[in-house]
């Protein structure tokens, strides 16, 4: 077996011998495995624990465990309290999520304090398979079925060809002592219900279903990398970054696409869109444009040649800006600059449209600058009728993003401009006017 995990570490190139490696060591049986083998090779190790503070007496007892195995080691010892259930509630995710998001952090950063070279887990087959037949209930891409990898940026497992069997062979051999988390027989974690309840009965069909897993996931490995080639090739060709970092995705490109079904999961997919939702997606495709969809961080708007991803807004952005009349220049929300002069006979109405002119005895101050609502009116310049503002933007293909980023600039309840656009016409100057409002709109 000590064979068997050197060929590993050298073939999947996870270490060298100078190496200084963080060991992320909770107690168990995995982790005392992999403490044990990593000393016996000769790395310098650096033994450290998380207390979770899940357990109540059982942590406490991992905690003195472990630093009582560095201390048999004589290796170095560092561990941190955490208060997980707090951290689960704050970031709305669940205990098992919380606990690995706290336990890399804490080890990269140990990592960093120490100059260590890289963070030593003691993930195993088992758990790959776990991790695989997870991801395929949640309906994962390709990707989530090639099962955990040996390395991943600085973390490495070195214990993954290794069954739980081949471990617990291992520990007895070499009489090592480890602690048994209660938690791991329990069925109420969905991880725990899969290796307790689901892989067995597999196991009845065939006894060697785990290393069929395991075979299937690294012929995956290899076609994930053919595969993911295609689809950034594609992505190069369908997706569009505008200047406002939303990503605007060409709908009748995707539809010409090989799978467009597919290529979405995998351009949705990493913002946290399930496949469920992806689908419903993509059943709209050829609906009327509009329709929104939501991942947690992320909201998708189905246009007429685009969808439209953009961070999520939690809540309708219902800000408004007053602006008086002595003030000549704002940056927030747009940079707007404002200049009074006299109505020459050598006046030149500027031709630029981020210009707009009006007669400043018919504004009445403080001007409001808001963002469009339903029922909004204005009168073109140019015209004599009433036009609803959500007309124009009909007019001019506005999508909802589009809407949504559009400011208006009123004089009580009058809108005098649709900023970048369109003024009113009851605003514009005349023989008659005194002294002309310039508004100049500069682009960011």
């Amino acid at each position: 077996m000590i064979h068997h995990i050197k060929k590993y570490i050298h073939d999947n190139r996870l270490l060298s011998d100078s190496d200084k490696i963080i060991v992320g060591v909770s107690g168990g049986a995995d982790s005392v495995v992999l403490l044990d083998m990593l000393h016996r090779f000769g790395y310098q190790c650096i033994v450290c624990h998380c207390n979770f503070h899940l357990r109540g007496e059982e942590s406490v007892r991992d905690e003195l465990f472990v630093e009582k195995l560095a201390l048999t080691y004589s290796l170095p010892y560092t561990k941190i309290d955490f208060d997980t259930e707090q951290y689960a509630s704050e970031h709305k995710i669940s205990i098992e999520m919380a606990a690995r998001e706290l336990r890399y952090r804490y080890f990269e950063e140990m990592r960093i304090k120490h100059n260590a070279n890289v963070i030593a887990v003691a993930h195993h087959r088992d758990d790959s398979t776990e991790t695989m037949l997870l991801n395929l209930c949640r309906g994962a891409g390709i990707r989530g079925l090639t099962g955990i990898r040996p390395r991943n940026g600085k973390v490495v497992r070195p214990l993954l060809c290794l069954s739980k069997k081949d471990i617990l062979i291992y520990a007895n051999k070499h009489n090592l002592l480890y602690v048994t988390d209660s938690t791991n027989e329990e069925s109420i974690y969905t991880r725990n219900f899969i290796r307790l309840e689901i892989i067995p009965l597999f196991e009845k069909i065939n006894p060697e279903f785990q290393s069929a897993v395991q075979r299937t996931g690294e012929n995956l490995v290899g076609i994930n990398a053919v595969y993911s080639q295609a689809i950034e090739a594609y992505k190069q060709k369908i997706i569009r970054h505008s200047t406002d970092n939303n990503i605007k995705i060409s709908i009748p490109e995707l539809q010409s696409s090989v799978s467009p079904q597919t290529l979405l999961f995998e351009i949705l997919n990493p913002y946290g869109f399930n496949s469920s939702v992806i689908f419903d997606i993509y059943e709209s495709l050829s609906g009327i444009s509009g329709k929104e969809f939501f991942s947690e961080s992320h909201r998708l708007i189905k246009d007429r040649e685009f969808l439209i991803l953009t961070e999520n807004k939690n809540t309708i952005d219902n800000d408004c800006f007053t602006i008086d009349k002595n003030i000549e220049y704002i940056e927030k929300p747009i940079p707007l600059k404002f200049t009074v002069v006299a109505n020459t006979p050598d006046f030149i109405i500027p031709k630029d449209k981020n210009t707009a002119c009006f007669d400043i005895d018919k504004i009445k101050f403080p001007l409001l600058l808001r963002h469009w609502k339903q029922g909004d009116w204005f009168i073109p310049f140019g015209m004599a009728g009433k036009k609803k503002v959500s007309d124009y933007f009909s007019d001019k293909k506005y999508s909802l993003i589009d809407k949504e980023n559009t400011w208006l600039l009123c004089s009580e309840n009058n809108i005098i401009r649709i900023i970048g656009e369109r003024s009113d016409n009851r605003f514009r100057i005349n023989e008659k006017t005194a002294n002309i409002l310039v508004i100049t709109e500069k682009n960011n």
